[in-house]
């Protein structure tokens, strides 16, 4: 019988991989006794004090509620900016029997707010009626042809942008003069001027103490807001955290703060959920509780999102929001077909970008990488830059052109390189652009090609150091085969959620050799048994075909989990990287 992190092997994509000539640096081993927190009450594991730790908390109280997140923790939702008047907008055109637009965005973020808020709506007894762009045709948020479809379709007189809006001043001013009010629920960076409408409820656009919030979030707590001010008997707003965790992890905001204790409620609901339509995603998608965050960001997301990519959002938002058995099956097995056909287009835009790339870069020269192409589509871009950033640590930006010459472009970031405030010194050069620190979006026009890319390597090259430019492993602690054990996991997963802004520990093993030669699965992962000492352990190397394996002993990089295997919960191992055995350099 295969263990349930051997099972995953048969389609698991590529999680992230690490370059063989990346330094590796292991975490000073400090002292964890003394100080204002009294570390041996807390865990008994110095290893996890050690963890915990270096995430800064002040005081005991901080530490026990990271470690047991609760609902009660969250901040009152009125303290987002301008809630208070999109609260008393929607109640009134709920009251007034308006008609209201739920206007949403294409990928899981967009597609989870829409349904959440679809659901509130209609328990306070509206008829919202749910509006998304359609990618290739329209672009991204209020652009001009998805606001006339909108209008012409709909007639609304009360539009709630949700994951957009922010930088769409005219369009917004636009729908003004209209005759239609306009509310946005957005999540991007604001620029210079933000749009004039009743409300803009952006947690970036005022100090909050919310700003990691993503749009699905930012709904909840308007949802929360809405019943604080009219309560709603009989609906559980704690159920549709499904969808928080959902539009959150797939967003890849920082799992911290609340963000922390939504996932990590909303993943308990996510195993109970009683929406007919993810539970048959799941099914199709080889998830079982318990959920982890893994399982959202590389099984469940890319599937909710891979219609958006392709063509519309429409098949994901049914999903979610159906209560027919069979529609959910067809809708299912339909996002799952989407989602291959999507990793197929990928594959081939990505071995297009790196046949131009490796043509051209110069590590030493270029702190920034930007590929472009004729007919790329728009919708995998993202996806293929944050492949290119693994492979060669530098912020990279992929274009599509269609046979215009207009070119919709994705970017993504290394840690020192805000993506946005990098374009907003290229901007003479584009027609638009938008998004977060890590991650934007663009449009330029062909003729405006080679000054735009020539401007983002430049700016590249002033803002990151050459340190930063540097690919390096960061280990958390070293830690021994014989500390290894279901104590440990216990503790280890108390920890979770793991994600942005949380990363999962990576430990570092010395002098392991493997038992036997591997056994590959699937033709790309590896499969060991392995050796410290007497102390054996089974490991899974996810596309470890691809890594040439030094002569042993080695040194290897690795993460645990919980596993299940015969009905018993024991360690799982997962090899990040591998070398000879050698000395560790460590941090200062």
């Amino acid at each position: 019988m295969q263990s349930r992190v051997e099972d995953k092997l048969v389609d698991a994509e590529p999680r992230r991989s690490f370059a063989r000539q990346s330094r590796w640096i292991l975490a000073s081993r400090e002292e964890v006794n003394g100080g204002a927190i009294a570390w041996s009450e807390i865990c008994d594991s110095e290893c996890i004090a050690r963890l915990l730790s270096r995430k800064g908390f002040r005081c005991s109280e901080e530490v026990e509620n990271f470690l047991r997140p609760r609902l009660s923790s969250l901040s009152d939702p009125f303290l987002l900016p301008q809630i208070r008047a999109a609260v008393s907008r929607i109640l009134a055109a709920l009251d007034r029997r308006e008609r209201i637009v739920l206007f949403g965005d294409y990928d899981v973020d967009g597609v989870t707010s829409l349904a959440l808020l679809d659901e509130i709506l209609r328990a306070y007894g509206g008829a919202p009626e749910l509006f998304l762009p359609l990618r290739m045709e329209e672009g991204y948020g209020l652009s001009r042809e998805s606001i006339e479809r909108c209008l012409e379709k709909h007639r609304p007189q009360l539009l709630i942008a949700v994951d957009c809006g922010t930088s769409s001043v005219a369009e917004v001013a636009d729908l003004n003069k209209r005759g239609v009010d306009v509310i946005i629920l957005d999540h991007h960076e604001p620029k210079s001027e933000v749009p004039d409408c009743v409300a803009i409820v952006n947690p970036k656009t005022a100090p909050c103490g919310t700003e990691y919030l993503c749009s699905v979030g930012i709904v909840f707590k308007v949802c929360h807001a809405l019943l604080k001010t009219r309560p709603l008997p009989g609906f559980d707003l704690k159920s549709k955290l499904d969808l928080v965790a959902l539009g959150t992890v797939a967003d890849i905001v920082p799992l911290a703060g609340e963000n922390r204790v939504l996932v990590q409620r909303g993943s308990l609901e996510i195993a109970r959920t009683s929406r007919i339509g993810l539970r048959r995603l799941m099914q199709i998608a080889g998830v079982h509780p318990p959920i982890l965050p893994d399982d959202i960001g590389y099984r469940l997301g890319p599937r909710l999102n891979a219609a958006g990519r392709l063509s519309t959002a429409e098949k994901s938002l049914r999903l979610l929001l159906t209560h027919d058995e069979s529609e959910a099956t067809a809708l299912a097995a339909e996002l799952d077909q989407n989602n291959r056909e999507r990793q197929d287009v990928e594959h081939q835009i990505f071995d297009a970008a790196i046949e131009q790339i490796e043509a051209h870069f110069d590590a030493a020269r270029d702190a920034a990488i930007i590929a472009a192409g004729r007919a790329w589509h728009p919708g995998v871009l993202g996806i293929v830059a944050s492949r290119i950033v693994r492979k060669y640590h530098r912020p990279a930006i992929v274009i599509g052109f269609d046979e215009n010459g207009i070119g919709k472009g994705s970017g993504r970031s290394i840690e020192g390189l805000n993506m946005v405030a990098a374009l907003t010194h290229c901007a003479n050069s584009l027609d638009k652009y938008g998004g977060h620190e890590m991650a934007a979006g663009l449009a330029v026009r062909e003729e405006n090609f080679h000054r735009f890319a020539e401007a983002f390597r430049t700016i590249a090259r002033e803002l990151l150091s050459e340190e930063a430019l540097q690919p390096s492993l960061r280990l958390d602690e070293e830690l021994a085969f014989t500390d290894i054990n279901v104590e440990f996991l216990r503790w280890h997963e108390m920890l979770q959620p793991f994600g942005n802004g949380n990363p999962q520990p990576l430990f570092f093993a010395r002098e392991i050799e493997p038992v036997a030669p591997p056994r590959i699965v699937n033709d790309k992962h590896l499969v060991f048994r392995l050796r410290q000492g007497d102390r054996h352990r089974r490991a899974v190397y996810f596309e470890g075909v691809a890594n040439q394996l030094p002569r042993a002993p080695w040194d290897i990089a690795f993460r645990i989990r919980a596993d299940e295997y015969g009905g018993e919960t024991l360690v799982s191992m997962q090899i990040e990287a591998v070398r000879a055995a050698e000395r560790c350099d460590c941090d200062q």
